[in-house]
């Protein structure tokens, strides 16, 4: 437990009853045994807990899905660039897939009768998982665009149309309709009761993939360090941490650094609206797989709790984590950085940059 935690009195749920986190490889998911920078790792974890639950099931789509997403995030498959932003890399949709099938698993073994979701189902949801971030990535088409990040206020949008075009090849079409319709549950683009689902247990997978993709994200061992040094620069390139307007330019987030202050407050509303609230704790449906504990959720208190600290103390040089990086570009941070420094020496070049007006 991190210091100053009193864990009979912890601020997450499902957290409190969990052992500390140990030291962990920045590329290994929460538990530090598998290898989420590992497209084959992954492949081998989701596998052997998918067919452990549903015996009964082929995995071979599975397995075809996941070297299909490697190929699609590396450039390999045609028409498309690969990945290039720097939050949303491929480790991050990896953590998500892993995350996403022991929330299956773990709602699979605590339901009976016509509330099980079956086979099929769970095989589409670990489908939309792996491909939930995949708006991010341009076509070649897109060469023109500068980066991914461009694409952030409506990446989720692009990326149902790419599930609704892979999700046929594979022998999933009857589940097109759903799948592109839950992918929204990971973003901000269609407010969640509009996403009509007329089987509530599609909505359940919903919610689980929301939750994946935020505890993924959240328990991160270098969370922290990727919301101050990659996240704030895919803001700046999709037009939200600065922006120009009639009387000024518009700063939601002036640094990296500013954005990692207000990190508290995301992560408090995002567990009391999403997490706790729209997704209806799913988070829970870890523990029948660790044995009663949610180790995610401890990860994400044990960051909150730092970031507290260090913005009480101001010792931010303490953070200091350089966690690896897995795009489809050779040099992702220094071109995305000179990415940044073009487009805000535009807008601050702008006439009506002749004054700072607060988002």
């Amino acid at each position: 437990m991190a210091p100053g935690v009193d864990s009979s009195r912890s601020p997450l749920p499902g957290a409190a009853d969990t052992v500390a986190e140990p030291i962990r490889r920045s590329d290994y998911d929460v538990t530090d045994t598998v290898q989420v920078s590992s497209p084959a790792a992954v492949r081998k974890a989701v596998i052997d807990l998918y067919h452990e639950t549903w015996p009964e099931a082929r995995t071979e789509t599975l397995g075809r899905a996941i070297d299909d997403f490697e190929r699609l995030f590396t450039g390999r498959l045609p028409g498309y660039q690969g990945v290039d932003t720097v939050y949303h890399d491929m480790q991050h949709s990896l953590d998500v897939v892993l995350a996403m099938t022991r929330l299956l698993v773990g709602y699979e073994r605590s339901s009976t009768g016509n509330a099980r979701l079956g086979a099929e189902r769970a095989l589409m949801g670990i489908v939309v998982a792996l491909l939930h971030d995949s708006g991010y990535i341009r076509k070649d088409s897109e060469r023109d665009v500068p980066n991914g990040a461009v694409f952030t206020k409506n990446h989720v949008a692009r990326g149902a149309r790419i599930i609704a075009q892979y999700l046929p090849m594979v022998g999933l079409a009857e589940w097109v309709p759903v799948a592109t319709r839950i992918v929204h549950f990971t973003g901000y683009e269609v407010p969640f009761p509009l996403i009509r689902l007329h089987d509530p247990r599609d909505r359940k997978v919903g919610h689980l993939l929301g939750t994946a993709d935020l505890l993924a994200q959240m328990a991160d061992r270098c969370y922290l360090e990727k919301c101050r040094d990659r996240l704030y620069v895919e803001f700046v390139l999709a037009g939200i941490a600065v922006r120009p307007g009639t009387d000024g330019v518009q700063v939601a987030y002036g640094s990296g650094l500013d954005l990692l202050r207000q990190t508290p407050q995301f992560v408090q509303s995002t567990l009391k609206d999403r997490l706790q609230g729209a997704f209806g704790h799913a988070y829970r449906y870890m523990e029948p797989v660790f044995g009663g504990t949610n180790p995610y959720m401890l990860a994400i208190e044990q960051h909150l709790v730092f970031l507290q600290e260090l913005t009480r103390s101001g010792r931010w040089p303490m953070l200091r984590r350089q966690p690896p990086l897995f795009t489809a570009t050779d040099t992702p941070m220094a071109s995305v950085r000179s990415l940044v420094v073009d487009h805000l020496t535009g807008i601050w070049a702008r006439p009506a940059a002749n004054g700072v007006k607060p988002a």
